[in-house]
């Protein structure tokens, strides 16, 4: 399988607090490490085809404009989005159908104030 995306960062103000947030919604364990002038959090990259880091470091402003990122919202991404707002995100737009019906998508801002989306097949 390919891939056009091979890495992804996704900037941060606080390290702590995004690496919570991305914990709690999508239910996994993200490394903290701290290098000189950055910190980052490493999603589990074993056995994936992307890697994703969360960088607080000079330059990174986390944003809701430009790129927006979709992470995989497994088999049902309703089960990511029910725990945006109570960690701290907003939800832009709702679980939707795809115009061409290949799944479903739904977009938010997450603790940082990015614009992230998610996609599912159901």
């Amino acid at each position: 399988m390919k891939s056009h995306l091979s890495i992804f960062e996704i900037p941060a103000t606080n390290l702590s607090r995004a690496v919570s947030f991305y914990e709690a919604i999508l239910n996994l364990n993200i490394e903290k490490m701290k290098m000189p002038n950055m910190e980052i959090g490493i999603f589990p990259y074993e056995n994936h085809m992307v890697t994703g880091v969360i960088m607080k470091a000079e330059g990174y402003m986390p944003s809701a404009n430009g790129v927006t990122i979709y992470l995989n919202g497994g088999n049902n991404l309703q089960i990511i989005l029910d725990k945006i707002e109570e960690n701290g995100g907003k939800i832009l737009v709702p679980k939707s159908l795809h115009a061409d019906e290949s799944g479903f998508y739904a977009l938010f801002i997450d603790s940082e104030g990015n614009k992230i989306g998610l996609h599912s097949p159901n």
